[in-house]
């Protein structure tokens, strides 16, 4: 196997790293741009899979959720198995599936192979996202040398929607396939770049003692034991959460076509209950648990809202992006890259402004910044529900409603994140970050595949005009609206029962 680099020396706080470390932080921030660009990928391009495929919205939904699943459905697993198995086995090996996964994607002809290629690659993510960031933190020197490095890993991060919608607009010109393939071959260069620039470390990768500035030393792979079972890893427990989530996905879109007393309908929930109940029970019993909550992570107010407030950031977001995705190209008749130039205004404001974040927290304090953002999206989802007649208001109505969702994000993701993590304990710092993260993912497949059962259940009768086809849309964006207004409240729970001198702070 190709030896991997020193690890980085223990610099002063002004000392900068040198170009190997410049190059293991252009793979991980390469990484973690692939990743975020995922869900913006498929937005664009849903219309197109549904006409190629032959499937409706509750179908081709699952291009969306199904990475969604797999990145929060897998998250606290994903964590398990790169605390077993060490970072650097872990990450490489997540690159190639992911690499495979979306080669397979564009080739999909069938609606259940691009699903099980976007669980996939969630699940990828879920192994990569975090892992780069800790490989930053144990890695790259302390002080300035750190932080830059952050900073580059997070503008990476903020800038992949962005792009992703971009390329994705501009591939599916072509077609949607290209859209999900181009990610292979970058993969691929970022995986033999990682050869020889992802350190290794004993015990995980846990730690790495400093052999010389800039490089990264060559260590034994993590010791193995005959405890390291499927016990440890908890797999019952990771399969019967994805499946409960899957599940539920498919009875709440099964319903518009198929009423309660359908077995195709009740079928999937029922069992979603079923395997959410054997999930707790195995959980209860397990010797290592995913879900262990401590009492401390149970008992954090800050946490607990910042969760449920980016949850429905998170999901009014993407929800409305669903909904006017399907109103510019299936109604409208506006071209991918029309459309995605369009959304733009939503996405481009979080990654212009990602490396502010940190300083508008600290200018205003979180709860403040929480409420605000909130109020932006809640306003953004209440403008979408005036009427209006057709052709669709791109200047009048679109645009508005998309720049005050993307003020949302501008004002508050940054300090729900910030907020959430603001009273843990060292100890309880990674199990909470992976149930904020969980909290925020599983938003996003609920309230993407609810939009989708909203449109198909009141999708207009055949021959009915484009206006009738835009009146259809009013319950979806109701739910839209519906997670403004929840996200504000909790906002505002937040605010009045923060004291004042915590204000410019994380709680």
């Amino acid at each position: 196997m190709t030896r991997t680099l020193p690890s980085p020396v223990a610099a002063g706080p002004d000392e900068r790293f040198g170009p190997r470390l410049w190059g293991l932080l252009l793979v991980l921030a390469g990484n973690m741009l692939i990743d975020a660009l995922e869900v913006s990928v498929a937005v664009v391009a849903l219309p197109a899979i549904g006409t190629d495929l032959g499937q409706p919205p509750t179908v081709t939904q699952w291009a969306m959720t199904g990475f969604a699943a797999g990145f929060g459905g897998l998250l606290l697993f994903g964590a398990r198995v790169v605390t077993l198995l060490g970072r650097r086995r872990v990450y490489l090996a997540a690159l190639l599936a992911f690499a495979a996964a979306s080669a397979l994607s564009a080739l999909a002809h069938d609606p259940w192979l691009l699903l099980t290629t976007r669980l996939l690659k969630g699940f990828c993510a879920a192994l990569t996202a975090p892992t780069g960031l800790a490989i930053i933190t144990s890695h790259f020197p302390e002080g300035r040398p750190r932080s830059r490095a952050v900073s580059v890993y997070t503008l990476f991060g903020a800038g992949g929607f962005t792009t992703g919608l971009l390329l994705s607009g501009w591939l599916t010109e072509t077609s949607w396939r290209w859209a999900f393939a181009f990610p292979a071959p970058v993969v691929l260069v970022l995986f033999a770049c990682g050869l020889r620039l992802i350190p290794g470390a004993p015990g995980g990768d846990q730690s790495s003692a400093p052999k010389g500035r800039g490089e990264l030393r060559d260590q034994p792979p993590p010791v193995r034991t005959i405890t390291t079972t499927a016990s440890r890893y908890d797999i019952p427990g990771a399969l019967t959460f994805l499946g409960a989530l899957l599940a539920l996905v498919q009875g709440i879109t099964q319903l518009p076509t198929h009423n309660w007393s359908d077995p195709r309908a009740v079928g999937p929930l029922c069992t979603a209950a079923l395997l959410l109940l054997a999930f707790w029970q195995i959980e209860r019993r397990a010797t290592a648990p995913l879900l262990n909550i401590a009492p401390s992570l149970r008992g954090n107010p800050a946490l607990i809202r910042s969760a449920a407030g980016a949850a429905c950031l998170n999901g009014s977001y993407l929800g409305l992006l669903f909904v006017l995705t399907y109103q510019t190209q299936t109604l409208a008749g506006w071209s991918p890259l029309r459309t995605a130039l369009a959304l733009l205004p939503a996405a481009a404001p979080p990654a212009l402004t990602a490396l502010a974040s940190g300083r508008l927290v600290g200018t205003f304090g979180a709860p403040r910044l929480i409420v605000a953002g909130a109020a932006c999206a809640f306003a953004g989802g209440l403008l979408q529900l005036r009427p209006h007649s057709w052709p669709l208001d791109y200047p009048g109505r679109m645009l508005p409603t998309l720049l005050l969702v993307g003020t949302a994000f501008v004002l508050s993701f940054a300090a729900l994140n910030m907020q959430a993590m603001s009273r843990l304990t060292p100890a309880d710092r990674l199990t909470g970050s992976g149930l904020y993260q969980t909290a925020v993912q599983l938003a996003a497949v609920l309230a993407i595949a609810l939009v989708a059962a909203l449109l198909a259940a009141h999708a207009p009768a055949p021959g009915a005009g484009p206006a009738a086809a835009a009146a259809a849309c009013r319950p979806a964006l109701t739910l839209v609206a519906a997670l403004g207004f929840l996200g504000l409240s909790v906002g505002l729970t937040g605010l009045i029962r923060t004291p004042p001198s915590s204000l410019h702070h994380g709680e």
